[in-house]
């Protein structure tokens, strides 16, 4: 095993001089160049993933957070050419003064720098981060989890391969090993790395959080509730959560807790219920919420524990609680939520205005699914990750917040 991951972090380093060269025109034809071939070997890339589901339970929530198939594979290779088409966030300037004593002072925006990013289950991560930071002119290091090892290094193979034809270095992208003590030493890399990007679960992001030395943005676990207030259009409400909840459950802006207010909760549960059941979807309900779906005759039910509320569940599960006013649901909200994406189904106006105004989230929503808090439907392209953070970037974490500032001082001899 190695003892360290140094060569890495220099080759890194030295990486960045290459791509800080590159133009606006060369980093859109490579981007350009990966995404032709990941059509290319689309059947290496499925074969590859297969070794790693092949080593996970189906059951496991992170299944299908981990599946590759050609369907997802022509969306990464969308992804990368949207993000191609996106304009160059670097060399912008900012502002331009002239001073007194003839001195040109402008800001611009420029590259992060080396870009660390530790994430789990997730390969499309791999092709994500790296198609940012190539356009961003960006170095990426990746550590990605171990049960995504197959499917990370033939996609990290492949971009380098892009980079060797163009005569580039290939170390502008690179796969570190998945061993837990190589994490440590990202995380302390000070002279090498500027930022730390952990996306995953809430003890990952805890982790990263705790060690590093590196400056860290956190792209935080959703826990994501949705408020049915009482003048809800009940049939919205019911489409919402459920969609909300049932799309794709295994994502960070999948639903995880239901609030309704008593007035209406026999009503919009007895309306919720067929989507539910038809996609067998667990529920942890509250003594009111359990007596109202055990007389509905739901089947998957039991009843809520404390734990269940605040609890990212990543699979079809959820919690369900009755609430009797408004400000309750602002409370139950403040209390367990993780800043990710909360939403009120409401035709209330004020109470509407005051909820996104009042709930401290990344993403406030208003009679609409939290599955939008993503940066391709913000229209942003790809993004690492969503940030719950606020500083320097909050929600989707994409092209836009991977560079930084610099000043450039022109002058003809100026002495102070």
């Amino acid at each position: 095993m190695k003892e360290n991951i140094q060569v890495e972090l220099e080759s890194a380093l030295q990486a960045t001089l290459t791509i800080k060269q590159l133009g606006d025109q060369d980093k859109q034809e490579l981007l350009q160049e990966i995404a032709s071939l990941l059509d290319l070997r689309m059947t290496d890339i499925i074969a590859e993933n297969r070794k790693d589901l092949d080593r996970m339970d189906p059951a496991d929530s992170r299944y299908d957070r981990l599946l590759l198939d050609e369907k997802r594979i022509a969306a990464l290779s969308k992804s990368i050419l949207d993000v191609a088409k996106l304009a160059d966030p670097t060399e912008v300037l900012l502002s331009r003064t002239v001073l007194e004593n003839g001195l040109i002072v402008e800001k611009k925006t420029v590259p992060l720098g080396v870009v660390g990013v530790i994430y789990e289950s997730r390969p499309n991560v791999t092709i994500d981060v790296a198609a940012l930071c190539l356009r961003s002119g960006n170095v990426c290091l990746l550590r990605g989890g171990s049960d995504a090892w197959y499917t990370n290094c033939i996609l990290v193979e492949i971009i380098q391969s892009a980079l060797q034809a163009r005569g580039l270095n290939v170390h502008i992208v690179q796969l570190l090993p998945t061993d837990r003590k190589y994490v440590s030493e990202l995380l302390t890399a000070t002279k090498f790395v500027d930022i730390i990007i952990p996306r995953g679960s809430q003890a990952l992001i805890d982790f990263v959080r705790e060690h590093a030395k590196v400056p860290v943005i956190e792209t935080g676990a959703g826990v994501c509730h949705t408020y049915v207030e009482e003048s809800a259009n009940l049939e919205n409400a019911a489409r919402i959560v459920a969609n909300a909840k049932i799309s794709r459950p295994s994502v960070c802006n999948a639903l995880d807790t239901v609030l309704v207010d008593r007035l209406v909760a026999e009503r919009f549960l007895s309306l919720l219920v067929p989507y539910f059941t038809e996609s067998n979807v667990g529920v942890f309900a509250d003594e009111e919420a359990y007596a109202l779906l055990q007389d509905l005759a739901y089947p998957d039910l039991k009843r809520a524990s404390e734990e269940d509320f605040g609890r990212e569940f990543l699979g079809l599960q959820c919690s369900i609680k009755v609430i009797s006013s408004f400000e309750e649901a602002l409370l139950h909200i403040s209390k367990y939520s993780s800043k990710h994406s909360e939403c009120i189904v409401s035709e209330n106006k004020e109470r509407i205005e005051i909820f996104m105004n009042s709930i401290d989230t990344a993403a406030v929503y208003a009679n609409a699914s939290t599955r939008f808090t993503d940066g391709a439907e913000f229209g942003l392209g790809a993004e690492i990750g969503i940030s719950t953070q606020k500083l320097h970037a909050r929600g989707p974490f994409a092209l836009e917040k991977l560079v930084t500032e610099k000043w450039y001082v022109t002058g003809n001899g100026q002495i102070r």
